[in-house]
C-alpha cells in the first residue's frame, strides 16, 4: 500500500516531534534550537529529518500542527461558541480567545515558528495554522463588517494573537494570562459591536 506509512518511518517521525517538542517547551531560548540538537534528542541522523520535514519550517509547522488539532476540530465541528451556529461575532471573539490561550500555553513553539529566519519559505503568515485562522476569520467577519473588510480585519485581529506581543504583555509588563485574554477579547468585542 503506497500511502501507508512504515512502522520504523512512523516511530521515527513521533520521536521527531517528540523530540521537538521537548526541546522548544523545555529551552530558555526556542530560536537557538538546531536541525541536530532534534535529531540528537531523537536518536535519529539529520539526514531523516530533513528528508521527513524539509526545514527547521517544516518541522516546526508539523510539532505546531499537532498540537492545534483539538482547536482545529472543536472550530471545525464542535458545539458553540467555538463550532458552527453560534454567531458570528461572538464566535470570532471565542475563537480568538481559544487561539490566545492556545498560543499561551505553547509559547515556546509559537515563538520559534512566528520568528523563523527572513526569506523562509515560510513565513508565520505563510503557514496552514495562519492561512486556516485568517479564512475562518474573515468568512466570519463579512457578516459583521462587509465582504471588503473581511480580510483586513481578519488580520488585525489576529495579530493580537502574536507570541511576541503576548510573551512581552506577561514577562515585560507583568499582565496575568487572563488580564490578557480578557483584554484581546473586550476590545474584539468592541470593534466587532461597530
Amino acid at each position: 500500500m503506497a500511502g501507508r506509512e512504515r512502522a520504523d518511518a512512523a516511530r521515527n517521525r513521533q520521536a521527531i516531534l517528540d523530540a521537538a517538542a521537548t526541546l522548544f517547551a523545555t529551552s530558555s531560548d526556542p530560536l537557538s534550537i538546531t536541525m541536530n540538537d532534534i535529531a540528537a534528542e531523537a536518536g535519529v541522523g539529520k539526514g531523516t529529518l530533513f528528508r521527513r520535514f524539509g526545514d527547521r519550517a517544516g518541522l516546526l509547522n508539523a510539532v505546531y500542527a499537532t498540537r492545534i488539532g483539538a482547536l482545529h476540530d472543536a472550530v471545525a465541528t464542535g458545539p458553540p461558541p467555538l463550532g458552527p451556529g453560534t454567531p458570528p461575532s461572538e464566535r470570532v471573539v471565542a475563537v480568538l480567545d481559544a487561539l490566545v490561550e492556545f498560543k499561551l500555553h505553547n509559547r515556546q513553539v509559537a515563538l520559534a515558528l512566528e520568528h523563523l529566519e527572513p526569506g523562509a519559505t515560510n513565513s508565520c503568515l505563510d503557514t496552514p495554522n495562519y492561512r486556516n485562522a485568517h479564512t475562518l476569520f474573515a468568512g466570519l467577519l463579512t457578516d459583521v463588517v462587509g465582504a471588503d473588510q473581511a480580510s483586513w480585519a481578519a488580520h488585525a485581529l489576529l495579530a493580537y494573537t502574536r507570541i511576541d506581543l503576548l510573551g512581552h504583555l506577561i514577562t515585560a509588563e507583568g499582565w496575568s494570562a487572563e488580564r490578557v485574554r480578557d483584554q484581546i477579547g473586550a476590545l474584539a468585542a468592541r470593534i466587532l459591536a461597530r
